[in-house]
């Protein structure tokens, strides 16, 4: 019974610790806030089931986003759903040191930002979020994706470049607009 206290305790310990980040993640990865709920309740869910099997061979935070984005997945498989970017992340700005101008400004280049995400292939923003949204670095990333390093990289330069171009054909388009 002490061992199950024990686990109990660790689970929310990471709970405290990772699922404001994990909730962010997959509600940009499933568009459903209420859902993205669910899913981070399930992540720590399955974790207290599985933490025995817990190996160390990612750290806990890398096995919980993996559980998080096999949970997300198993529920896009069902929704059948394409559009797969929500913009939840909270951006904390010193409003009081900025312009009403510049705080509409950076709104809007965020907006852009996550509407040509959403564009882009799945592979492509799933990479992105992780490394350059959610800061996980080149081996963390292919840890949660289940990836090699190498493809880590490859798929966020080729995502990148096409991110670039969505960016630069949005902004030609609303010049010439």
């Amino acid at each position: 019974m002490d061992a199950n206290i024990e686990k109990h305790h660790k689970i929310m310990a990471l709970y405290d610790l990772h699922s404001d980040s994990i909730l962010k993640y997959v509600g940009m990865l499933i568009q459903d806030f209420h859902k993205a709920e669910d899913i981070t309740q399930d992540t720590f869910f399955k974790a207290y089931q599985s933490f025995d099997q817990f190996q160390g061979q990612a750290s806990l935070k890398t096995w919980l986003f993996s559980i998080a984005r096999n949970s997300s997945l198993d529920y896009l498989r069902k929704q059948q759903r394409s559009k797969l970017l929500f913009t939840i992340l909270s951006h904390s700005y010193k409003e009081r040191t900025r312009s009403t101008e510049q705080v509409v400004q950076i709104n809007e280049d965020i907006e852009q930002l996550y509407s040509a995400l959403d564009k882009l292939k799945f592979t492509y923003r799933e990479v992105i979020i992780l490394r350059k949204i959610k800061e996980f670095s080149t081996k963390e990333t292919a840890e949660i994706l289940g990836w090699s390093e190498s493809k880590v990289k490859s798929t966020l330069s080729r995502g990148i470049n096409h991110l670039e171009k969505l960016l630069l054909k949005e902004e030609h388009y609303e010049e010439l607009s």
